[in-house]
């Protein structure tokens, strides 16, 4: 037998219309169905307990019938008889139930799902590059175990092992991280294994790229071709100089964004460092390697393509590892150097820094200056390009 009267009919639930704001059609007892705005109608039970009104959601009508609803509300009243929260036994039961949740996922199942829910707006590039390390590095150590039975000592072991890469071992780290925080607000778990190893990785003090002098890149030019690599690797590691471009501005360029008819290359500005639009003007030089590379890359959008996976760029550690490969008395001489090994060779043949700046992209770092400089010297920075490619082939020249 109930011990309420209850009033509600199925006619007056299903005629219930929405509006501007919810609104309560009671039934009796505390037990309410709630109408809300978008439409939805959710079971509710208000109460009091130890002097104070709480309120829990039962479930959704039509799914929670009347007697279901009734059946629920019946048990709940019986608990607050008992001075018993339903409230608060909702959220435990809720806790319990994402605790089985963790344990029944493993962390390659749900670092999955946050590539698919989070990084959906990253560039394949980086979300390939995301996916490498995990790989490599992540999923052999903890991609069976239960998301919620990681612990921080798991990390660390992931960590030790690339503590030889600072850069890398920290960006693990991070991803790790980010991976955790998802999870905790999708209230999947309560803790995060990577956060109390903030600062254990300790990264070197930033230096400055090493720039080469004239010997060093003639060298260096020359050891391109003698080294030995895929067409399209050699091909990026010449245009990094002569375009003066960052090395991810270059790997994730699309030939649309070439017109080698006018020996121009527009880069869009969601890709460049500063976000604005930038023209790099190219040398003949420059051209004649793309015209190579369009050969063997041309039918797809990316200039230079990953010759392992097809639909994404080259990784940035292709070059990277390329360049240390390079035996020519610089082992510290990376891809980013080749910008101001240029600038360099531009200043010191007579170019103005107005014109560097530019090539480079360089945004004018004192605002009242900013303001009233427009001038874009593009004469200059075509004649600055040429002489860069033309006094490079002078050096490599037998």
């Amino acid at each position: 037998m109930r011990h309420v009267n209850y009033t509600l009919k199925p006619a007056v639930i299903n005629s219930a219309s929405p509006r501007d704001k919810a609104y309560s059609l009671t039934d009796g007892g505390g037990l309410h169905i709630e109408v809300l705005p978008s439409g939805s109608k959710v079971w509710r039970y208000k109460y009091h307990l130890d002097g104070k009104r709480e309120k829990v959601t039962i479930g959704a009508y039509p799914a929670f019938s009347i007697k279901a609803a009734r059946d629920r509300h019946e048990e709940m009243r019986a608990m607050v008889e008992r001075n018993e929260s339903p409230a608060r036994q909702k959220q435990v039961d809720g806790a319990e139930r994402r605790s089985v949740e963790a344990r029944a996922v493993t962390f390659k199942m749900f670092a999955e799902q946050w590539i698919d829910e989070t990084l959906f707006y990253r560039s394949a590039g980086y979300r390939a590059q995301i996916i490498r390390w995990l790989q490599a590095y992540v999923y052999p150590e903890i991609g069976d175990l239960a998301l919620g039975n990681v612990q921080p000592a798991h990390v660390l072991s992931i960590i030790e092992k690339r503590l030889d890469t600072t850069v890398a071992a920290e960006r693990i780290r991070v991803i790790i991280q980010q991976i955790y925080n998802h999870a905790i607000r999708k209230l999947i778990v309560t803790s995060n294994p990577a956060t109390p190893l903030r600062g254990v990785v300790t990264r070197a003090p930033v230096e400055h790229h090493r720039h080469l002098n004239e010997k060093e890149l003639t060298a260096f030019w020359r050891g391109i071709d003698l080294q030995g690599a895929h067409a399209t690797t050699i091909a990026a590691s010449k245009l990094l100089v002569l375009t003066m471009a960052r090395k991810v501005e270059l790997l994730r360029s699309t030939w649309a964004e070439f017109d080698l008819d006018s020996g121009v290359w527009d880069v869009p500005g969601p890709r460049m460092k500063m976000k604005k639009p930038h023209r790099v003007f190219l040398s003949t030089q420059a051209v004649s390697i793309l015209t190579t590379v369009h050969a063997l890359t041309g039918h797809g959008d990316y200039v230079f393509p990953s010759i392992f996976r097809g639909g994404v760029p080259m990784s940035d550690v292709t070059l990277n590892h390329f360049f240390k490969r390079i035996d020519f008395g610089v082992p510290e001489f990376s891809p980013h150097g080749t910008r101001g090994t240029a600038a360099t060779l531009l200043r010191e043949h007579g170019f103005g820094r107005d014109v560097v700046e530019l090539l480079l992209a360089h945004s004018e770092k004192n605002q009242v200056v900013a303001a009233y400089t427009h001038a874009e010297h593009v004469g200059e920075r075509k004649r600055a390009m040429q002489f860069l490619a033309d006094y490079i082939d002078q050096l490599a020249a037998p």
